[in-house]
């Protein structure tokens, strides 16, 4: 869907991106973090065609997004940390500018504006004043505007910045709504455990480059980590758990054993009656899974 390969870009006397290359997919929500300063909303700009790299290239699927930004933008929305709205202009007014904006033809304009509306559930609101609108209202409708022209792929910069909890989950069931409905997303932000209810990976920006890129590991989908402590011997726990399907990356740990196994909660059922008939006294099934800020700290802890 979207390749960025070997991307470099400078402002006067510093290197915001050092030789960057990535990969997202269709139906990807992309997590972009790192600290402030680390070059995630200059990725953006880039990978937006607002902003020409010093040298590397973005491909949207195959397409050079510098030789033809104005194509490239009737495929992608972007919502930046600090979006402006017409505050004297109705929910309904300020969609219909940015589908004139986008070229729609005017017999599709009406169309595109509630369809766009309904999708962030602002249709309702037509006729209200963009002014009058809470927080998160507001940030309902610059993603509508971002969205208004069916774009494939949507980047959003910091797009929970400001909201309460309540306005957090409901961003976080949103986009993945908008993932359900066919849309790429690319989130920057700093709050990380938002970020874990929706996003399918994570790349972590330190300094202009790209330290990791890991898939976020969900339960009933990937392995993750389970620790075992029974009376037996820590060997004959071994010896079993290596002769048993579905288990792998056995280990001792923590007075016990750590292995790798299916997420599903049926199986972990079936798998601790399996070891108990075999005569593991067990007092101790836990799992172990790393959520983002973890990875995140680890990683960061690793460089220093």
């Amino acid at each position: 869907m979207i390749k960025v390969e070997n991307l470099t870009f400078e402002y006067p006397g510093i290197r915001a991106l050092d030789n960057i290359s990535l990969g997202i997919n269709k139906g990807d929500i992309m997590a972009l973090v790192g600290p402030n300063g680390a070059g995630k909303t200059t990725l953006l700009h880039c990978m937006a065609a607002l902003d020409a790299p010093l040298s590397g290239t973005i491909l949207l699927e195959g397409r050079n997004v510098l030789d033809d930004p104005r194509a490239c933008h009737q495929k992608i929305g972007y919502l930046p940390d600090f979006f402006g709205l017409y505050t004297e202009l109705t929910i309904r007014q300020c969609l219909t500018y940015m589908a004139m904006a986008h070229k729609i033809q005017p017999t599709n304009i009406n169309q595109s504006v509630i369809r766009a509306a309904r999708r962030l559930k602002i249709d309702d609101r037509l006729e209200d004043k963009a002014g009058t609108l809470s927080r998160g209202l507001k940030q309902r409708l610059a993603i509508a505007q971002s969205i208004v022209h069916e774009p494939e792929i949507l980047l959003l910069d910091e797009p929970a910045s400001g909201l309460d909890p309540e306005a957090r989950k409901s961003l976080s069931e949103l986009f993945l709504e908008l993932r359900d409905q066919g849309m790429t997303l690319v989130v920057s932000s700093h709050i990380l455990s938002e970020l874990e209810d929706y996003c399918t990976n994570m790349i972590i920006v330190r300094d202009g480059k790209i330290v990791e890129h890991k898939l976020i590991e969900r339960e009933n989908e990937n392995l993750i980590t389970i620790i075992l402590q029974a009376i037996n011997e820590q060997t004959e726990i071994i010896q079993i758990l290596k002769k048993t399907d579905q288990v792998s990356c056995v280990t001792p740990a923590r007075e016990g054993v750590s292995f790798r196994y299916p997420g599903d909660r049926q199986l972990q059922g079936r798998l601790l009656r399996q070891l108990m008939e075999q005569g593991i006294n067990i007092y101790s099934f836990t799992t172990e899974k790393k959520n983002m800020q973890d990875a995140y700290l680890e990683q960061v802890g690793k460089l220093g």
